[in-house]
């Protein structure tokens, strides 16, 4: 895969051993990507060149969200990794990603030295990189995998609104041929239905490829997004549309 260079990487590298989680691989590490988590699926298969995640953590959040998310997304389908956020967050814990300009460059470099790491472990497929978040992190899914639309496969944002500012269809022909996800709370304060409707007719005037999806809570991110997450991106990885199933659409602490 050929990728953008940012700045120059460590080659020192500090991993704490792996652990077992309900069938899955995880290992969290801090090397020259800084701290992230990474996920192996379950019997994993070095001949196999699997899809990748990479997960972006919510507002007072870190990496070690990954280990929350991929039991309920899916536990065989994927290899996925998770940055931590460029800053700390507004709460007394957790971090954020900052949507300044610096901010942006560092959680772009942050982004491309995960996929780094995640390829130097596992067998991934280079064409099939999808980038994902939520809330804040959603945003700043968008925000990249706008940015750099040829080296993903499709973004996907949970309760992250749509980004506004630093003109985010600069590349606009390149990502009409990026498909995006959206999940979105029919009662949530932080990303509301009025808005929304507002980005409906945006997708629509700018040609864009979005699925977009409501569910009956506020802010919560619940087991049936991330089940609908699922299936969209395997609908992306084989085209074939899936056939539509209800997962218990129960809500879960994400920290």
């Amino acid at each position: 895969m050929n990728r953008i260079q940012l700045q120059n990487r460590s080659s020192v590298q500090s991993q704490v051993p792996e652990v077992e989680l309900e069938g899955g691989l995880f290992t969290a590490a801090r090397d020259s990507a800084g701290p992230h988590t990474l996920f192996a699926p379950l019997h994993y298969e070095r001949n196999y060149a699997y899809p990748l995640i990479i997960w972006l953590h919510g507002q007072g959040g870190d990496e070690c969200q990954l280990r929350r998310i991929m039991p309920l997304i899916s536990l065989r389908n994927y290899v996925a990794v998770a940055p931590r956020g460029t800053r700390p967050g507004t709460v007394s814990r957790g971090f954020c990603w900052d949507a300044g300009e610096a901010g942006m460059a560092a959680a772009t470099q942050r982004v491309f030295d995960s996929i780094d790491a995640a390829s130097e472990r596992f067998h991934i497929a280079s064409h099939r990189v999808f980038l994902a978040g939520f809330e804040c992190g959603g945003t700043m899914a968008f925000r990249i995998a706008l940015q750099y639309p040829h080296f993903f496969a499709g973004a996907l944002s949970v309760g992250g609104p749509f980004p506004t500012d630093g003109k985010p269809l600069a590349s606009i022909r390149q990502a009409r041929r990026l498909p995006l996800f959206i999940a979105q709370g029919r009662d949530s304060r932080e990303y509301s239905l009025d808005r929304t409707c507002s980005e409906l007719h945006l997708f629509h005037a700018a040609g864009l490829s979005v699925t977009l999806r409501q569910y009956p809570c506020g802010d919560e991110l619940n087991t049936q997004m991330l089940h609908d997450m699922d299936v969209w991106i395997m609908e992306q990885v084989t085209g074939i549309p899936a056939e539509t199933t209800t997962a218990d659409p129960g809500q879960f602490d994400l920290n």
